[in-house]
């Protein structure tokens, strides 16, 4: 029988490795992980914990602005000194990840590593064996292939600046767009959004978008949608972005027109597995073509949200497939998802559009939460909710367009995850005075009773 250097060899660091290598660590498995870059990869040093840590003071500053007409000010965000604590911070990360993988006893090779054959990977010269090997190298903001391209900025630039310009264009209004434009228009600056769809953020609920683009343009902000990219030109006033009927100038310019999977030079196609700008084709087992190599989070072709915690999620699964215990097919559970503008808009289960769709199937519920409950939301007037219930009253999907949709929504996964019905939420005692109260409330008439 073949010796391996390691039993499971894992090419990337970030959440669609490292949770999986961990429970193989503690099953008494020889882990190691293989990242060129920083230990953790891109949503823990250029992603979403940037992005939640600039967010925060933005989050207060318009809790406090519901309370302007009480005499209360609203405080001022001070973005060159925020900067200044997220790169602190976050610039942490890596290094302590470091050790604690160390702790762990999981060997972190550093390099970047390419598969030779179906139990060996590569990595700047030096090979390295494993029975089974993971591939979770994630994705990468796209580029339009056009003139002036490299004048555009992405999301990782965008979460590095010392310094907010006095203008910004985001072409593309997709979730990373909409959620750097919030915050650029609470600093007071000015923002156009520009899209080749005729809508933002398309995968979410019509009626909470168009509330989203409405408070932003009262804001000041600019849409315009349907315009197509032609080509980006540097000039002393700023850079001009011309679409195919119209120019638009700025001081900066964000590029939010999607993600591609980071499947070039990992030697798939010598060992045919397939992939695309999609990513890797896998079974339902998250195994590819080569049964003992597996792909997991962002870089994997999917029809499901790409999130960081699908990809913790994925990564766990693998490990439990790879140790036998868990030897079914990977089933997805109610997905959570929102959107970090201010205020948020999230989602889980099935949809609005699909519920809509299928009203011999689903009844739609819309509970206009923040009139009813101003004095326990933070005066959130604004706020709103939307359930979906199937035939047996049964929650199984819901929207939400509220600064607390966060904490909301893993609430309401659980409720949709564990089929729990009105007496299951009578037969538990929840704090009170609290916005999860007074979801419970709303939702226990909705809901089957027993």
């Amino acid at each position: 029988m073949r010796s391996y250097d390691y039993d499971v060899l894992f090419i990337g660091s970030g959440h669609a490795c490292n949770h999986g290598a961990i429970a193989l660590k503690m099953a008494g498995k020889k882990v190691a992980m293989i990242e060129e870059d920083k230990n953790g990869g891109t949503c823990t040093n250029y992603g979403c914990d940037a992005k939640i840590l600039l967010d925060g003071p933005f989050v207060y500053q318009e809790g406090f602005a519901r309370y302007n007409d009480l005499g209360m000010q609203t405080p001022d965000i001070n973005w060159k000194n925020l900067m200044a604590y997220k790169k602190k911070l976050i610039g942490a990360f890596s290094p302590l990840l470091g050790q604690a993988f160390e702790k762990y006893g999981i060997e972190v090779i550093k390099g970047h590593g390419t598969l030779t054959d179906a139990h060996t990977v590569n990595v700047d010269g030096k090979n390295y064996t494993a029975e089974y090997i993971v591939i979770g190298t994630g994705a990468r903001d796209s580029s339009l292939p056009i003139e002036g391209a490299k004048y555009m900025h992405h999301s990782k630039d965008f979460l590095d600046l010392d310094e907010m310009p006095e203008s910004l264009l985001f072409v593309g209004a997709g979730v990373i767009s909409m959620e750097f434009a919030s915050m650029a228009l609470a600093l007071g600056k000015k923002v156009t959004v520009i899209d080749f769809a005729p809508r933002a953020l398309a995968q979410y609920p019509s009626d909470y978008v168009n509330m989203m683009v409405k408070k932003m343009e009262d804001l000041g902000a600019t849409f315009s949608f349907n315009q197509s990219v032609q080509k980006v030109e540097k000039t002393d006033a700023g850079y001009i972005v011309y679409t195919q009927d119209q120019t638009f100038i700025a001081d900066y310019i964000v590029e939010g027109t999607g993600r591609v999977a980071n499947v070039e030079n990992l030697g798939l196609e010598a060992l045919g597995i397939e992939a695309s700008r999609r990513g890797i084709v896998v079974n339902e087992y998250m195994q590819t073509s080569v049964e003992n190599i597996y792909a997991s989070g962002d870089v994997v072709d999917k029809r499901i949200p790409k999130l960081t915690p699908t990809a913790e999620f994925e990564s766990n699964y693998i490990a439990y497939h790879i140790l036998g215990m868990n030897p079914n097919p990977i089933t997805y559970p109610a997905i959570p998802n929102l959107v970090f503008t201010l205020p948020r808009i999230a989602q889980v289960g099935v949809t609005v559009d699909e519920a809509e769709a299928h009203p011999e199937l689903y009844r739609v519920e819309r509970i206009p939460f923040g009139v009813s409950n101003e004095w326990v939301n933070n005066r959130e007037k604004e706020a709103h909710y939307t359930f979906i219930l199937d035939k047996e009253g049964y929650l199984v999907g819901a929207a939400i367009y509220s600064s607390e949709a966060a904490t909301i929504l893993d609430f309401i996964t659980l409720i949709i995850n564990k089929k729990m019905t009105a007496l299951d939420l009578a037969s538990m005692i929840f704090a009170f005075p609290t916005q999860t109260y007074q979801v419970v409330f709303a939702l226990k008439p909705l809901l089957k009773k027993a």
